[in-house]
C-alpha cells in the first residue's frame, strides 16, 4: 500500500466522504424519483384525471412530492454512509495517537518499557520513532539514576564504615590513639571530601553551570607543568613519564585551568594503572584541531568495557577503587569538560597491553 502523507490522507478522506454522499444522493434520486412519480400518476388516474392539461397542477405537485421523498431518503442513507465512513477513517488515522497517549500514561506510572508500533502513515511513523527514542532515553536515564544511587551509597558506605569502626574502638578503649590511626581517619575524610567535590563538579558540568573561559592557550607550557607536578611524585620503580610535543604547535581555543584538570586526571589514571613501562603524552595537529593523547603500557581495558568507560562511577574492577582511591567520576567530568570546550574525547585499549585516551581541541 502506498504511504500517503497525513495531509493527503485527510484530503482524500474528505473527498471520499463527499463523493460517497453525493453518489448516494444521485443514485437514490435517480432510481426512486421515477417510481415515486409513477406512483403519483397512478393516484391521479384513479381520480379520473387523465389529460395532461387538466392534470398539470397535480403533476407538478406529484413530481415535487416524489423529489422530496427521494431527497429525504438520499440524505438519510447518504449521511449515514458518509458518517460511518468518516468515523472509520478518523479512527484509523487517530489510533496511533490514542495508543501514544496510553503509553504516555504508562510512562507516568513508571512503566518505561512500552514502545510505539510502526504505522503506515509516514508522519505518524516518524513521530512514533521519535517517541521511541525518547522512551529509550528516559529508560536509560532512570537506569543510570538507580545505578548512581547504588554506586553513591557504596562509595559513601566504605569510608563511613571504616571511620565508625575506628571511632567505636576508640570510645570503648579497645584501641589506643596513635598518629597512624589519626592519619587513617584523615585519609577517609579526605576520600569523602574528594567524592563530594567530584560529584559537585560533575553536577555543574552536566548542568552547564561550570564556568568555561575560552581563550588562546599555548599547550606546551601547560603540558610541561603537568609533567613537573607528576615527576616530583614518581619513584625509581614507577613507569617513565614522556612528553612528545612539537615546539611549533599552534595555540588552541580552550580553558587553561579546565584543560589542565583533564590532563591531571588522564595522566594520574595512566600512572595509577601502569606498574611498569611508560606513560607518554603525545601531541599532534590535524587542522582545524590539535590532538592530545595519553598512552600507557598498563593493564588495559577489556573491549566490552570500553563503551562504559566515561560513565559516572564505572570501573572495570570495582574492588580496585579502594586500593587506588578513585571515585569513578573523573573520566565523566573530563568528557564533559572537553565537550564544553568544543572538543571530543575517545579511548582505545587492549587488555594487558595498555590504553590510549585522546582528545581534541580547536585551533585558536
Amino acid at each position: 500500500m502506498a504511504k500517503f502523507t497525513l495531509s493527503t490522507r485527510l484530503l482524500l478522506s474528505h473527498l471520499l466522504v463527499m463523493v460517497v454522499g453525493l453518489g448516494t444522493f444521485m443514485l437514490i434520486a435517480k432510481f426512486s424519483s421515477p417510481r415515486f412519480f409513477v406512483l403519483r400518476l397512478e393516484q391521479l388516474e384513479q381520480r379520473g384525471l387523465v389529460t395532461v392539461r387538466s392534470a398539470r397542477t397535480y403533476l407538478i405537485d406529484g413530481f415535487e412530492s416524489a423529489w422530496n421523498s427521494s431527497s429525504l431518503w438520499s440524505v438519510v442513507i447518504g449521511g449515514t454512509t458518509a458518517g460511518a465512513l468518516s468515523l472509520w477513517l478518523s479512527h484509523r488515522i487517530t489510533q496511533p495517537l490514542s495508543e501514544m497517549s496510553k503509553i504516555t500514561q504508562k510512562f507516568a506510572s513508571g512503566q518505561l518499557q512500552e514502545r510505539m508500533p510502526a504505522t503506515e502513515i509516514p508522519e505518524l511513523n516518524a513521530l512514533g520513532q521519535s517517541f521511541n527514542r525518547m522512551a529509550k532515553s528516559l529508560e536509560g536515564v532512570e537506569s543510570r539514576r538507580r545505578e548512581l544511587i547504588s554506586d553513591l551509597t557504596h562509595e559513601l558506605r566504605t569510608p563511613l564504615t571504616v571511620m565508625r569502626g575506628y571511632l567505636e574502638e576508640l570510645a570503648d578503649g579497645r584501641l589506643d590513639p596513635s598518629p597512624e590511626l589519626y592519619v587513617r581517619l584523615v585519609r577517609e575524610t579526605q576520600r569523602l571530601e574528594r567524592l563530594t567535590h567530584d560529584l559537585q563538579e560533575l553536577s555543574k558540568a552536566e548542568a552547564g553551570y561550570l564556568p568555561i573561559h575560552l581563550q588562546s592557550v599555548d599547550l606546551l607550557p601547560l603540558l610541561q607543568g603537568v609533567m613537573e607536578r607528576f615527576q616530583d611524585q614518581l619513584m625509581d620503580d614507577d613507569p617513565v613519564l614522556i612528553l612528545d610535543c612539537p615546539a611549533d604547535l599552534p595555540a588552541v581555543c580552550a580553558d587553561f585551568d579546565r584543560t589542565e584538570q583533564v590532563m591531571m586526571n588522564l595522566v594520574g589514571n595512566a600512572l595509577r594503572y601502569t606498574e611498569v613501562g611508560t606513560v607518554q603524552i603525545r601531541v599532534w595537529r590535524s587542522p582545524p584541531l590539535v590532538w592530545i593523547a595519553v598512552v600507557d603500557t598498563g593493564i588495559g581495558i577489556a573491549s566490552e568495557d570500553l563503551p562504559y568507560i566515561f560513565e559516572r562511577f564505572w570501573r572495570a574492577e570495582r574492588s580496585r577503587s579502594l586500593h587506588n582511591g578513585g571515585t569513578g567520576i573523573g573520566l565523566a567530568i573530563s568528557r564533559r569538560l572537553i565537550e564544553l570546550q568544543n572538543g571530543h574525547i575517545e579511548v582505545s585499549s587492549e587488555l594487558h597491553r595498555g590504553s590510549t585516551f585522546q582528545f581534541c581541541l580547536p585551533i585558536a
